[in-house]
């Protein structure tokens, strides 16, 4: 008994440290999963598993001449779709086609797989996942964003002017800028008696976004505009 009693803190110490390592990371870049959520996922997740597989071993040793039998992970089960109301809540959308949050929220799920795996006792394979996880979101986006710098980054730009007949100058002004158009959406604002231009962009990386704003605000017609990553 005093065996189980130190692998169960053992298991319940690993799986805050790797939990730990999941929040650090998001923790760095500014995300809204941290060192406290992640550890306490990880940590929950692993007390569920030990919990759901010892009252399993346990159901089965009935000594009224019942045999009671449990799958051992079912508890622990419950996690996985039960976790997907946090992953939820850091799902952000913005504008009409830009969805951010979704690694965040892998990590989540990710941080409660771990705690699952370290409670069933794959502590090699829990740390190996942990390991890979931060290659995959660190490591490997880096590498990968030298090359292909050359393709640019997205903006969102958001143009109000005031005279509905000067839309299709300002846009191919914009495309003579070497800015690529992805999406597009007009929306007329009555109560100011103005046009709202949404566009979704492509700009090469050696543009700024400052002089991106320069460009487009000294357009004829233009009367405010607003750029996000």
């Amino acid at each position: 008994m005093e065996w189980l009693n130190n692998e169960l803190y053992m298991k319940l110490g690993l799986a805050a440290l790797l939990g730990f390592v999941i929040g650090l990371e998001r923790e760095i870049r500014r995300k809204p999963l941290g060192l406290k959520t992640s550890s306490v996922i990880a940590i929950i997740s692993c007390l569920l598993t030990i919990v759901s597989m010892e009252t399993a071993y346990h159901a089965g040793k009935s000594t009224h001449g019942i045999v009671i039998q449990m799958d051992p992970l079912r508890l622990a089960a419950q996690i996985v779709s039960g976790i997907g109301f946090l992953g939820a809540g850091v799902i952000l959308r913005r504008g009409n086609d830009h969805i951010s949050g979704l690694t965040t929220a892998a990590m989540i799920w990710g941080a409660a797989g771990i705690g699952i795996a370290v409670g069933a006792g794959f502590y090699k394979e829990a740390i190996a996942v942990v390991g890979l996880l931060i290659v995959s979101v660190e490591l490997i986006p880096f590498l990968l964003g030298r090359p292909m710098k050359h393709l640019g980054s997205e903006h969102l730009i958001l143009i109000t002017i005031d005279n509905p007949d000067g839309l299709k100058q300002i846009i191919d002004n914009i495309k003579d800028n070497k800015i690529r158009i992805l999406h597009s959406r007009i929306k007329d604002i009555k109560k100011d008696a103005v046009h709202l231009l949404e566009l979704r962009t492509k700009v090469s990386s050696s543009q700024s976004i400052t002089d991106l704003y320069h460009r487009i605000s000294d357009m004829d017609g233009v009367v405010s505009i607003e750029i996000s990553n």
